[in-house]
């Protein structure tokens, strides 16, 4: 079992950002398994190198059709206008490949990390921009 301080803080190797780790961790308290269940840091349409490629945070496997981004406050929403058209229009690139991306806020998961990763899980999307 994950503690909570384990959930919020991550290790120093971890390569992500803390709102990432938040919700891998609390995914891996959920039983949910890097590789298996899911990828992080996928590369969809070549990538943030190509023209209209992105990563997503997490591309699941299970349950099936689902990706999550997480959204640091500061640079998805504070920013402008121009992140937040580049997300909508993420959501939207993979909708065309039947996949259902769900935000999380990065202040939603320093509430409820578990909570709002179950809400994921099940296409509840509870972020700032909706779904």
């Amino acid at each position: 079992m994950v503690t909570q301080s384990a959930i919020l803080n991550p290790p120093e190797d971890w390569h992500g950002s803390r709102p990432e780790w938040m919700f891998y961790a609390s995914l891996a308290q959920l039983g949910y398994e890097d590789g298996v269940d899911f990828t992080y840091q996928n590369k969809r349409f070549g990538g943030r190198l190509d023209k209209g490629g992105l990563i997503l945070d997490f591309d699941f496997n299970n349950p099936p059709n689902l990706a999550v981004n997480v959204q640091g406050v500061y640079y998805h929403y504070e920013l402008g206008a121009d992140t937040k058209a580049r997300d909508i229009m993420a959501r939207e690139a993979c909708a065309g490949l039947g996949i259902h991306l769900i935000f999380v806020d990065e202040d939603d998961l320093e509430q409820d990390p578990i909570g709002i990763t179950r809400d994921a899980l099940n296409y509840q999307d509870r972020s700032r921009l909706g779904g």
